[in-house]
């Protein structure tokens, strides 16, 4: 399989002079308080999931997840959020993928929400779980048409010889689903693309909830919901 060599990195003469170390925002678009807290964090993440999408942020429901493999290899990528309820947190991927290995083997993960046009973020940690084949079934039915053909064409995670080689992977699923050219094909929907057997749901069931509300110097709000060994929850203050 082909291998690409990286780029040789620009001379220091053609970078940008950026000041990493001086870079900082102040953060005062507001507070915290325990007094402010819902009851539940389900709850108090709908609140906040609702300030995020009046305020328009983009992809208010991205998150970044956080996996290790058995050998404490850590990694971490973007995905997006599916389904939040009193269970857990929901993302669908393919079974196959490095984090489905990782999840499979320690079954635990990491979760923010990186809610920086509002000076918040969300952290959520704890165990993980399989989403059920019927709630699967019922998220992929939903799902666009060219997401479903992207689904079966990827090999997740896999080594590539180029962009070639996903588009083919692609054309092959095309004709394997819609075997007739659009021309040749009878009025109404496209036939359904199945759910592939590498393919499903993961459910975070939170041990803690972290809401972390940015503050002027440094000084930020953090409190976190904290289930109990009775499965009850606690609200405690953690020191930024």
């Amino acid at each position: 399989m082909a291998q690409h060599r990286a780029s040789e990195p620009a001379d220091e003469r053609d970078r940008p002079d950026h000041d990493l170390a001086a870079m900082r925002e102040s953060y005062a678009r507001g507070g915290l308080d325990e007094a402010d807290l819902a009851a539940d964090w389900v709850t108090q993440f709908h609140r906040w999931l609702d300030d995020t999408i009046a305020a328009e942020l983009p992809e208010p429901n991205a998150m970044i997840v956080g996996t290790a493999s058995p050998d404490g290899v850590v990694a971490t990528r973007t995905v997006l959020c599916k389904g939040i309820d009193e269970r857990g947190v929901v993302f669908y991927t393919n079974l196959e993928s490095d984090k489905s290995r990782d999840l499979a083997a320690n079954p635990r993960a990491s979760i923010t929400f990186p809610w920086h046009g509002l000076q918040r973020q969300v952290h959520v940690r704890g165990p993980v779980v399989r989403v059920s084949d019927d709630e699967t079934l019922a998220y992929w039915n939903s799902r666009p048409q060219g997401s479903k053909v992207g689904a079966w064409a990827s090999p997740q995670s896999r080594v590539l010889s180029g962009r070639a080689e996903l588009e083919e992977l692609q054309r092959q699923v095309e004709e394997r689903f819609f075997p007739l050219d659009r021309d040749e094909r009878p009025d109404g929907p496209l036939p359904e693309v199945p759910l592939p057997p590498f393919w499903g749901g993961w459910r975070v069931e939170p041990e803690t909830v972290e809401f972390w509300q940015g503050r002027i110097g440094r000084l930020h709000d953090r409190l976190r919901f904290r289930r109990t060994d009775d499965g009850s929850w606690v609200v405690e203050r953690l020191a930024p």
